[in-house]
């Protein structure tokens, strides 16, 4: 045997042993449907795991460090990405996780609203009560105000030298991995901001190649204009912004969501890069103050406005309620029956009550109401989910709104195997690496090698939701695992005990 031949056999020996080496500890999940999350059709094939990362993709063949999983011909989709959630204080309180997982959630994006932690906070927080899914946030216009203009004094514009020190904090947060400015400007905190405030602030975080979310000024009575001030940040400052939960939440509006999308394409088409998210449900979840636009919560013509334009009362219920606690559960149209008064009048009462306990318990910790708003119609939700641009959220937690627990799988249940809205491979594209894409997030939603295992198992003739406002915790069918940093949280509808989830930064 020559020098060359004892060479190679050495080479070939050395990488033997370093092949072994990289299987050791590994997990193969195989005999599965591979969606890899970029909208192609799967393939059959397998997926190994080693540590917290996919290190082979294809038709793999089972080794002796293997642990195996027979994924039974299902579907194995990249973990589902919550593009607008509140999940995290349900994650911290309940270490299960079942809230996210159940629907195949890995990764929650939080700071929503407005509303925020301090990202060096949040990475204490994380370090200090692991939870199941991944964090990722944004910074919030409305925290930014309450920490320089104080609680109590937000119902104002903001002078210039507020503006300036919420853009010197907006400016550190975003240097520590905030993923770009999120606003709330249809609650108090933000409703008296101006467009100028607004602006200034999205500024800083466009230099910062970042991205811009909104809970717009109105999705009812001055929406036209809500849409327009969106448009013109995502205009003037060239860079990504956001609707989120776009809906239609006035009456006389309902079934007009294909003028709202055209209004949409025509600045997509001028260049502004302006996305929605959506969650699918025709109810959403906030508190009875929204319903007053004008903030006039005494104005009988307002509240009738509401009861007969904003929301059906008597489909609507009261899933948070303080001052008495009776009321949840119950319809708007029962409480006022009870109380012997119009529903109008029974708005107004509702808010008044709350409003006087909210005086009287200022050390109150949680929601002193909110309620479960019955307000659009299903082929507009419909329209919103087909939009291209459009990503699926839950804009849930783990309270009374069913979306909390069933945003996804309902998606792949209803709205594309019963419905047909979307194809499987687009309604996955849009919970995975659509968002992960519109988000800057490198490393997960896609199944590829050097991705992190962030991973669902589903069986997409089966899955489905269950939960319901009288019963929002109930869990969903058809998820079959979850797996989040290469560590399995959830199978057979019970979580594993495992809470790997890591804070992602920009």
């Amino acid at each position: 045997m020559n020098l060359k031949s004892i060479f190679q056999i050495v080479i070939a020996s050395v990488c033997l042993q370093l092949s072994a080496n990289a299987q050791k500890g590994t997990t193969l999940i195989n005999n599965v449907q591979v969606m890899d999350g970029t909208g192609t059709l799967a393939i059959k094939g397998a997926v190994r795991i080693k540590g917290d990362v996919i290190v082979e993709v294809g038709n793999l063949k089972v080794t002796p460090n293997d642990k195996v999983i027979d994924g039974k011909g299902q579907i194995l989709a990249p973990g589902f990405i919550d593009a607008h959630s509140h999940h995290l204080g349900d994650l911290q309180k309940n270490s299960a996780g079942l809230s996210t997982s159940n629907q195949g959630i890995t990764t929650v994006v939080i700071g929503q609203d407005g509303e925020s932690y301090p990202m060096d906070s949040l990475e204490k927080d994380m370090k200090q009560k692991r939870v199941v899914a991944n964090v990722a946030s944004y910074t919030g216009h409305s925290s930014l105000r309450e920490e320089i203009m104080g609680e109590k004094n937000l119902f104002r514009n903001a002078t210039q030298n507020e503006v300036d020190k919420m853009k010197m904090i907006l400016s550190k947060e975003l240097s520590k991995g905030s993923l770009g400015l999120s606003t709330g400007l249809e609650y108090e905190q933000a409703f008296y901001s101006n467009r100028d405030e607004v602006l200034q602030l999205a500024k800083v975080a466009a230099a910062a190649n970042t991205r811009y979310i909104s809970h717009i000024r109105s999705e009812d009575v001055t929406m036209a204009d809500a849409l327009d001030e969106i448009i013109q940040i995502g205009k003037i400052t060239k860079m990504p912004v956001q609707i989120s939960h776009i809906k239609l939440a006035k009456l006389s509006d309902w079934n007009t969501a294909s003028s709202i999308l055209t209004q949409l394409e025509k600045a997509r088409a001028e260049g502004v890069q302006i996305t929605a998210d959506v969650y699918p449900y025709t109810f959403w979840n906030s508190t009875l103050r929204v319903l007053f636009p004008a903030r006039d919560y005494t104005n009988m013509a307002s509240a009738q406005l509401a009861v007969t334009q904003l929301f059906d009362p008597t489909q609507s219920y009261i899933v948070q309620y303080a001052p008495n606690p009776t009321y949840v559960g119950k319809t708007v149209s029962a409480i006022a029956l009870e109380r012997k008064e119009s529903d109008a009048q029974a708005l107004i009462s509702l808010v008044a009550i709350a409003a006087d306990f909210k005086e009287k318990h200022p050390g109150y910790k949680g929601s002193i109401e909110a309620i479960a708003a019955k307000s659009m119609s299903e082929p507009d939700v419909a329209k919103f989910i087909a939009w291209p641009y459009s990503v699926i959220c839950s804009d849930g937690n783990g309270g009374g709104h069913p979306r909390g627990y069933g945003s996804f799988s309902r998606v792949l249940g209803k709205y594309v195997r019963e419905d047909k809205v979307l194809s499987l491979e687009n309604a996955v594209h849009k919970m995975t690496g659509q968002t992960a894409e519109y988000l800057g997030i490198k490393d997960r939603g896609i199944i590829a090698v050097g991705k992190k295992a962030d991973l669902v198992l589903f069986n997409p003739a089966t899955i489905i939701d269950h939960a319901a406002i009288l019963n929002s915790h109930a869990l969903s069918t058809g998820i079959e695992m979850v797996w989040v940093n290469g560590q399995l949280v959830y199978a057979q509808q019970k979580a594993t005990g495992k809470r790997p989830g890591v804070l992602i930064k920009r």
